[in-house]
């Protein structure tokens, strides 16, 4: 079997838009070609969902939860391209679904690129302490698994989703994608509880 590195998963990633566990998958059943990982993805109709992502998004739904006797509250806005899939009971099943989680799982920020390199610069600093007793090419490698397990926890799109950890979020608005045949996109959200900060 061949190694699966996290070089190799990006590569695929890159290329094809996948989400990274349908990506790591796809490598391990094809034993680390990339071709041949690319055609399973394609056979599994992920790829088409990543050929809509660049499609215009200026339809959708703003909706609301409230959980726990109103001690957490969630607002989020999510985009489609048409009115008729903003009426769906399949993309609204979706968004509640998104809103569940966000409650459960409380993310920061939607993705990376909305983190603060501020607080990722900290969490490098306090890796690099945590493991400064270990060769200076095996420290940078550790803390780049930190940084990546931090963005897990606080981006939305990177968290393992609560009703199927083995999915992110990213993979599962792929699979709406790929179901109802139009780019969906998670524009914004907001989650409050009671005697929290925002």
């Amino acid at each position: 079997m061949a190694d699966i590195t996290a070089e190799l998963v990006k590569t695929l990633r890159d290329k094809t838009n996948a989400g990274m566990m349908d990506c790591k998958k796809a490598l391990a059943e094809a034993n680390g070609d990339l071709e041949n990982a690319e055609t399973i993805l394609r056979k599994k109709g992920i790829l088409k969902a990543g050929s809509k992502a660049d499609r215009a998004t200026k339809e959708g739904i703003v909706a609301s939860y409230i959980h726990m006797q109103g001690r957490v509250g969630v607002l989020i806005e999510v985009n489609c391209e048409t009115d008729f899939v903003a009426k769906n009971d399949i993309f609204r099943d979706f968004v509640k679904d998104i809103t569940l989680h966000i409650a459960a799982a409380s993310p920061q920020y939607l993705s990376r690129e909305e983190v603060p390199q501020t607080v990722i610069a900290k969490e490098r600093e306090i890796g690099a302490e945590q493991v400064k007793d270990k060769p200076a090419n095996v420290i940078e490698k550790i803390v780049d698994g930190k940084i990546e397990k931090i963005y897990a926890t606080l981006c939305l799109l990177e968290q393992a989703y609560i009703k199927n950890p083995d999915q992110s979020i990213t993979d599962f608005v792929k699979s709406k994608i790929a179901e109802l045949g139009e780019n969906i996109q998670i524009r914004r959200f907001v989650r409050y509880a009671v005697g929290e900060e925002v």
